[in-house]
This record gives structure tokens, C-alpha cells and sequence, in this order.
């Protein structure tokens, strides 16, 4: 069956297909109301058919409940089984979240149309074959991160991305917040990071060397009701949504907000002409780091305060983590200022890497204190991690490995594998070529495990993240394009068992992709054809960053 996520196991066993129509019903166990109500609007929705509850029992109907022995049997909370008969269909999860899984592969065995919003023909019966399918995700935290802060995407458009994510069975969402070039979340206690922050005069159009500029004004943010939404929108869809507050580099947006945050002795871009620094209009890493003081540290708690209220910690396994960047920060300010060399004395630190590290340990052990865990770019590895705290590992393996060996969790998304902002292929159409050609297959055959690790520090990779930094990406068809289908592939590598890279079958997952774009067309993905851009997914004469070879082992 042309299933994506390969599940773990697929039996068809012959006999009589199901057929859903107008008497099919539906009965959900203790715990699966969520599921329930979710089949009803979109299989509901797309079959034009009522799905009424079944009240006594009898006839043909969808069956939900939760087991969780099954966790046992399978391996995880998060499995299911899906019997599909002539008497109907019996999904049964470990969890509540594996019930969602399983209504999800359901709704793939429909076909293309219960992807759609709406019924688009007057057939009134759907078959779907007998079958038995056994299923478990192989790592726990299956990732996509969205950058909103380089270009904004509406709340829209992010509760769209949960949908997506939800049908290929993805659930963490890593939502990157702030960066140089805007803060995108109201904190009420500093209402310039949104009133000034979250908009820039112009934008750099392409790669950073390009000479083409967007000349207007680009901005936008959320409310905290509006965040509100995107977290309880995730929940129901068994997605966790991990916030991240860049500290203390990429922080242009919120110095140009509050200028006190920055190295005032020394900043770099600052009061000229009587012309005060703006939050960033192009591409790359600022100089303007925020200055080591204490005034910082409280501003920045004020802040943290607020997102732990808007992220709460609950059930939800990776519910107390909060992402707080700490990548690719400058150090010269630091060693030009004169009040940062003066704290580093005071602190007793030898170099401007244990001043970062400073920085990440105080907001590690404030975080912890309030229950919840600091998670950060390997970056944060320089000068001393605190203990608790886990790692994103984008630089390669490298720090994946380090990490985990110094008995510190990981995630592993380096941007040699899964940056899906980099190019698909090396053609002239392609748009905006940034970074290394990563193709559908180069993802597929991508292993989140770094080799050379025992079991131990194996078992401490909690698993594997897609990013998308949206500098070239100006909407979300720009954004569909170069996230799929390699996210499809992605997916699958997070959740199936699948062998080691060399032995994967990607002309069977290829198969399978035929039958997929015909979903990702229903659901209005503008996903980037096999056979290469559109003439309307073009940019032609914007420059990118297209870098050959082999990608550098880090």
C-alpha cells in the first residue's frame, strides 16, 4: 500500500473491503474525543458523509479506543494498530497520540479526496480493502523547524504547517521566534519588541551579496491569544510546539527595540547622523550581540516569564522545553568593550566563549528552576554546557556526538542533510539556489544516528528535526516548495524503521510519492515537481548562494 510513513508492518489478508458511507459511524473510547471530532471534520468534510456517533453499537461503523499494552508490544505510546474488515474499522493506540496516527494512515487508505475540503463529486461510498497494520514511530522527537522571524508567515499559515505536519506524523514544532530582522511573539512587558521589532523598512531580495532589494516595509507578529491558539491547534494534533528566544546573538531586532540591550560603548551600526539602529534588512549574522549585563539577564527573564505562560509544560513529552538559540554569536563587541571585558574580570572568565557559555548556564539553571529544560544549538557546547540542558545539532555530526557523550540529550538536524532551504538540484530554474544540491534521495537516505556512538549515547539522541530558514522564502508557496516533497522523505526517515542508508529502497519510496502528490495536491501544497520548477516557481535573475562539492564534514 502506498503509505508515507512506511509503517512497521502491513498484512492484507484478503476477505471483504469496508465500505464508508452514509449509515457509517463511529465509536470512540475514553480518550479519543479529540480523534473523533478530528475525523469528523476533515474525513467527514471530504466525503461529504455525517459520521454519526454510534450510540448503540451495531452496524458498520469506525471503531477508536486506547490499549496501553500496546506500548509494550510495539515499543512506544505512540503506536497503533489498524484493522480494516467487511464489519469495519477498529483503530487502537497505545496512547491517544497513537490513535491520531492511526486515524491519519486511515485517511490515506481513502485515497487523494479525504484530503480535500470539501467533497468534489457526488460519489457517496468509499472503499477501503480488509488489511492489518502494525505500527510505531522509530524516534520520539520528528521535528520541523519554521523560521517566522526572517520572513513572517500569518497564523494562517502556521496552523496550516500543523495540518501538514500532523498528516505525515511529525510532532515537534520548532518555532523560531526572533532573530536580526524581527521579533515575532507580544510580550506585554516590553511592548517595543513588537511595536518597533517585528518590522523592517526593506528586505534583501535573494542571497545576502545580492543587489536587489524588496522596498517595503515587512513585519507582522503574534498575539499572545494568537499563540495561544497555535499551541492548543498543535496539542490537538498531538504536536509539540517548541518556542525559540535567540540569546545573546541574532538579536538586531531586539536591540533596535531596546537599545540599553546592546553593547552601548561600542555597538556596531549605531547612532549615526542621528539615524538609530533598525531591526536588520538583510541577510547573514550581525555584529550587535547583547551586552553581559544585569539589566539584560532581567530584561530577558521578563521575557522568558511570559513564554513559559503562553508554552505551558503538561503531558506533552517535550512540553518543558524551550529553545533559546545561542548560535552563531559574534564575539567582537565583547572584546572591544570595554564594560564586557570589565563583567568577564568580574565573572572570573578567561575568554569571550565562557562569556556565551555564562550567558546559556544562567538562563539553564533559571529555566530548571522554574521546571523546565533549555535546549540550544550546538553552539552552546563552547565553554561548558549546563547539566540537564540538550542540544540541536545543525554544524554536522560533530556536535551531535560530543553532546551525547558528555551525557547530554540531542536532536540531530545538521544542515549537510536537512536544511531544506539549501537547493533541490543544480539546475539554471532553480529558485534562488542556496547551499548544497539536497535532493529528494539525499534526504531519504539521510541517518540520524552519528556514527560511532555506543547504545548509551545512542539512546540519548531523542531524535531528528527538519529546519526551514526563511530568508529566501518570501511566502508560503515559496516556503511549500522547497520544503516538499523532501519533507515527505524526511518524515518517513523520523518515523520507520528503515535499514542503513545504502539499503533503503528509494524506487519503492519513489512509488509510493506517485500516489502522495496526488494528496499534497488535494491539500493545495505547492510542492516542487519531480521533473523540476514550474515556470511560475522560478526566480530567475535573483542570486543565490549555490556552493559545489560535497558538503564540508563538520
Amino acid at each position: 500500500m502506498e503509505l508515507i510513513p512506511a509503517p512497521s508492518s502491513v498484512d492484507t489478508p484478503g476477505g471483504q473491503a469496508f465500505v464508508l458511507d452514509e449509515g457509517t459511524k463511529i465509536t470512540g473510547g475514553r480518550g479519543t474525543w479529540r480523534v473523533v471530532d478530528w475525523l469528523r471534520t476533515t474525513v467527514g468534510t471530504a466525503t461529504g458523509l455525517p459520521l454519526w456517533p454510534s450510540e448503540d453499537g451495531e452496524g458498520l461503523r469506525i471503531r477508536l479506543w486506547i490499549a496501553p499494552p500496546l506500548a509494550d508490544e510495539l515499543g512506544s505510546r505512540e503506536a497503533y494498530r489498524l484493522t480494516v474488515d467487511g464489519q469495519g474499522v477498529a483503530i487502537v493506540g497505545a496512547s491517544e497520540a497513537g490513535v491520531f496516527h492511526g486515524a491519519q494512515t486511515f485517511r490515506q487508505l481513502l485515497g487523494p479526496d479525504a484530503f480535500r475540503r470539501a467533497p468534489v463529486s457526488s460519489r457517496r461510498s468509499w472503499e477501503v480493502p480488509a488489511v492489518v497494520i502494525h505500527d510505531a514511530p522509530r524516534f520520539r522527537w520528528r521535528g520541523l523547524m519554521l523560521d517566522v522571524a526572517r520572513h513572517f508567515m500569518p497564523k494562517e499559515g502556521v496552523l496550516r504547517y500543523l495540518d501538514l505536519m500532523a498528516a505525515h506524523k511529525l510532532n515537534v514544532f520548532h518555532l523560531h521566534l526572533t532573530d536580526d530582522q524581527g521579533w515575532r511573539i507580544r510580550i506585554e512587558r516590553h511592548p517595543r519588541l513588537t511595536e518597533v521589532g517585528s518590522w523592517r523598512a526593506r528586505t534583501k531580495f535573494g542571497h545576502r551579496a545580492s543587489p536587489l532589494w524588496e522596498e517595503k516595509p515587512h513585519g507582522g507578529y503574534y498575539t499572545q491569544d494568537d499563540i495561544r491558539e497555535i499551541v492548543a491547534y498543535a496539542a490537538a494534533r498531538h504536536i509539540t510546539v517548541v518556542p525559540e528566544i535567540d540569546v545573546p546573538g541574532h538579536s538586531q531586532a531586539a536591540i533596535a527595540a531596546y537599545p540599553e540591550l546592546g553593547n552601548t560603548d561600542v555597538l556596531t551600526a549605531s547612532i549615526a547622523g542621528g539615524t538609530a539602529l533598525s531591526v536588520w534588512d538583510s541577510w547573514g549574522i550581525s555584529p550587535n550581540v547583547l551586552a553581559p549585563t544585569d539589566n539584560t539577564l532581567r530584561f530577558y527573564e521578563g521575557v522568558f516569564e511570559e513564554v513559559l505562560e503562553l508554552f505551558p509544560a503538561d503531558a506533552a513529552e517535550f512540553s518543558a522545553f524551550i529553545h533559546v538559540g545561542g548560535d552563531e554569536c559574534p564575539k567582537d563587541q565583547w572584546r572591544a568593550s570595554p564594560a564586557a571585558q570589565a563583567r568577564m574580570k568580574e565573572l572570573g572568565l578567561a575568554d569571550e566563549d565562557e562569556l556565551q557559555s555564562w550567558f546559556i548556564r544562567h538562563f539553564a539553571k533559571w529555566l530548571s528552576a522554574r521546571g523546565r529544560r533549555l535546549i540550544g544549538w550546538d553552539e552552546i557546547l563552547e565553554g561548558g554546557l549546563a547539566e540537564g540542558a540538550a542540544v540541536s545539532s545543525w554544524r554536522g555530526y560533530g556536535g551531535g556526538i560530543a553532546a551525547a557523550r558528555a551525557g547530554h540529550e540531542v536532536v540531530m538536524c545538521p544542515e549537510q542533510h536537512v536544511y531544506l532551504d539549501h537547493r533541490q538540484a543544480d539546475g539554471a530554474d532553480e529558485p534562488v539556489p542556496i547551499g548544497f544540491v539536497r535532493t529528494l534521495e539525499d534526504v531519504y537516505r539521510f541517518e540520524p544516528v552519528p556514527p560511532g556512538l555506543d547504545a548509551s549515547e545512542a539512546g540519548r539522541v531523542l531524535g531528528t528535526q527538519a529546519n526551514v530558514w526563511t530568508e529566501v522564502m518570501e511566502n508560503h508557496a515559496r516556503v511549500d516548495y522547497q520544503a516538499f516533497p523532501r519533507l515527505a522523505a524526511f518524515a518517513e526517515v523520523a518515523w520507520s524503521a528503515l535499514p542503513a542508508p545504502e539499503q533503503r529502497d528509494f524506487a519503492a519510496f519513489e512509488h509510493r510519492m506517485a500516489a502522495h502528490y496526488r494528496r499534497l495536491d488535494a491539500l493545495g501544497v505547492a510542492y516542487r515537481p519531480p521533473t523540476g520548477p514550474l515556470p511560475w516557481q522560478r526566480r530567475p535573475g535573483v542570486p543565490g548562494r549555490p556552493i559545489d562539492g560535497p558538503p564540508p564534514n563538520r
